[in-house]
């Protein structure tokens, strides 16, 4: 993936692997490409329009209506195929649809990370999706009890300003460092279990 190289992967794995060290708490760190492929929405557009052709042809013009009927497929395989082009596609969603898709995929890397499985709850997802631009971080009951949103989305705010000024990878150390601090003041080495999650970031495609 463009946003994080190899190289920077194994910094960031450095960087939870020291981390854990310091603390009984669980890090993973995953980045989406996205967290739809949202087909549908060029389909929509496109039919919406096609559907709207006919009428000034219909009422404006002397075209027969096979006529019309063949432009209207042709503007919406048009449309269909620009639409199609992945920055158009994205583009063309809401924002509040965008941001609700990419939280449902961080609440099921969540659950498919197995972070709700740790004895202390003290588990911690930082999720990033890059096709919505959307950062989250995500704690378990436990950390969640003793860390407010405000200090998550302070964390979360420092990371996405990296990534727009292109230091991907010192932006996610640094959260990690700063989520690890977290977990460090509330729960301590042996005060749970210990580390049995990855400590590598994990890539989805």
């Amino acid at each position: 993936m463009a946003l994080i190289n190899s190289d920077s992967q194994k910094r960031i794995a450095a960087a939870i692997a020291t981390v854990e060290q310091k603390t009984s708490g669980e890090i993973v760190a995953v980045v989406a490409a996205d967290s739809s492929a949202y087909l549908h929405v060029p389909f929509m557009w496109a039919a919406l329009i096609a559907l709207l052709v006919p009428w000034p042809l219909i009422h404006f013009t002397w075209m027969t209506m096979q006529t019309v009927w063949l432009l209207q497929l042709f503007v919406f395989a048009v449309l269909l195929a620009t639409m199609m082009y992945r920055p158009i596609r994205f583009a063309l969603v809401p924002g509040s649809i965008k941001r609700l898709r990419a939280h449902r995929r961080a609440v099921e890397q969540f659950l498919v990370q197995n972070l709700h499985t740790t004895e202390g709850r003290t588990g911690v997802l930082l999720f990033v999706s890059v096709g919505e631009r959307y950062a989250e971080i995500l704690a378990d009951a436990g950390i969640h009890k003793k860390v407010t949103s405000a200090e998550w989305q302070g964390i979360v705010d420092q990371l996405t300003k990296a990534i727009g000024d292109g230091r991907s990878a010192d932006g996610f150390v640094d959260a990690i460092n700063a989520i690890g601090a977290k977990l460090a003041q509330h729960f301590p080495p042996g005060s749970a279990d210990p580390p049995r999650l990855p400590n590598h970031l994990i890539v989805l495609e």
